[in-house]
């Protein structure tokens, strides 16, 4: 399956521009030949402005017919980053996974907030796992500050995933963190990862394929880029034949 991670410079708080931009780039990522595009965390609003409950999507039903409307149109599935989602007077960092059939397969809310940078003063927790299946390969997806979390990233992958998707807005100061663990995330569960960020003033960029070995197939730079990557689950079944980490996995000790 050919996957792009689409990495652009989101406008804080400007909705009707990120909207115009993420449609930009999905269309020209599905021209290029690939059937599952990536967009990072929080692009209809950024990360995040003070009026966040102000323009945060109500119910989602605006993104959601965004990302149904293209992704019919185009033929493509489409793993909607996140966008700010207001639902009963409460905001949630939400993921939406949509089909090239226009179905809905995934709702996951963010469950780790950042509460150094406040995230919790405004966001409600999720507290399910991301997971569904596109075209016979099986997926995860946490959201950021997710992914220095072993133990829930161990819960997700419980029922083994070929690709786990990591969308962010990963600041440029903690960049070699989002290098590493990424990396260590695919080894450690053998399976890829395809982690989709923001770029800009103070965001890292650096999006990034990694195969099931650890080696970083393509990564992006810190301007606005589209990459571009080959999920092969033949590929997840061999290095986990290689070193059975699953098989060996000590369950009565731990997990």
């Amino acid at each position: 399956m050919k996957v792009a991670g689409i990495q652009w410079n989101v406008r804080l708080g400007d909705c009707e521009y990120n909207y115009a931009m993420a449609e930009k780039y999905i269309i020209k990522a599905a021209k290029q030949g690939n059937e599952l595009l990536v967009l990072p965390e929080l692009w209809n609003t950024g990360f995040f402005p003070k009026n966040i409950y102000d323009i945060a999507d109500e119910k989602g039903d605006y993104t959601q017919a965004f990302l149904q409307r293209l992704a019919t149109t185009l033929g493509v599935h489409i793993i909607g980053g996140s966008v700010a989602v207001r639902e009963q007077k409460r905001l949630y960092n939400r993921l939406y996974t949509v089909t090239r059939m226009g179905e809905i397969v995934c709702t996951y809310d963010k469950v780790h907030l950042f509460t150094r940078g406040h995230e919790d003063e405004y966001f409600s927790a999720g507290s399910r796992c991301g997971r569904w299946q596109l075209d016979g390969i099986s997926m995860g997806a946490i959201l950021c500050y997710d992914l220095r979390f072993g133990g829930w990233i161990q819960k997700v992958m419980n029922e083994p995933c070929d690709v786990l998707f990591v969308s962010a807005a990963w600041p440029t100061k903690r960049g070699m963190h989002w290098d590493l663990l990424n990396r260590a995330r695919a080894i450690e569960h053998q399976c890829y990862v395809v982690a989709v960020n923001t770029c800009g003033s103070i965001l890292y960029g650096h999006s990034q394929v990694i195969d099931p070995w650890g080696n970083i197939l393509v990564q992006a730079g810190i301007e606005d880029e589209i990459i571009e990557g080959e999920i092969k689950p033949e590929t997840v079944v061999e290095i986990r034949n290689k070193i059975p980490v699953q098989a060996d996995i000590r369950k009565d000790l731990y997990r």
